[in-house]
């Protein structure tokens, strides 16, 4: 047996600048791809004949699935692993506010609270600087925190339920196996 004690997650709320890493890392991977999919449709376009350029309702067009594109990104990785691919990045993961995960409604208010935090020019961002537990406007309107999380940590929290569970076998009453039947064959004229 082992000395060492079981896993133990880092403790605290994430600051700051961990969390303007992570969101660069994110704002990275959204615009790639973006430009991706966009020369994809040019390069396509292109072989249809199309010119090039775009017009007033191709550019709205184009602005408005930029911005479900950035809502879903968000939204589904919070609901789903609480990770982004710069929180994973980082060690970080946003949880609901008793440190369960992240329901859709609660995605959807954290990123309406982060467009509203950064309106005046990210002052509600800047809440995590005075706050215990690290919450900006964003998760004061969803009731989220940030925690550390690493891969470590997921590995335990995987195998937990595996280490705890235990097989029983219980025995059933059951009536007695009837005694197996032999039978004769007869013979046709015998008797």
């Amino acid at each position: 047996m082992s000395d060492q004690p079981a896993y133990v997650a880092p403790a605290g709320y994430v600051g700051l600048v961990t969390r303007v890493v992570a969101s660069v890392i994110d704002a990275v991977v959204i615009n790639l791809v973006v430009v991706v999919v966009g020369g994809a449709v040019n390069l396509i376009g292109s072989l249809l004949g199309h010119n090039g350029g775009l017009d007033v309702q191709g550019a709205i067009a184009g602005g408005i699935l930029w911005w479900l594109w950035i809502v879903s990104y968000f939204v589904a990785f919070w609901t789903l692993t609480g990770q982004t691919i710069g929180n994973r990045t980082m060690g970080i993961r946003v949880e609901n506010a008793t440190g369960g995960p992240v329901k859709a409604r609660q995605a959807l208010r954290r990123f309406a609270g982060s467009v509203l935090a950064a309106l005046p020019l990210g002052a509600g961002f800047l809440l995590v600087l005075v706050d215990d537990r690290r919450q900006g406007l964003q998760d004061k309107i969803a009731h989220t925190v940030v925690r550390w999380h690493t891969r470590d940590q997921e590995v335990y929290e995987r195998l937990e339920p595996v280490a705890h569970t235990v097989v029983v076998s219980v025995p059933t009453a059951s009536a007695p196996a009837p005694a197996p039947r032999v039978s004769t064959p007869r013979i046709q004229g015998s008797d």
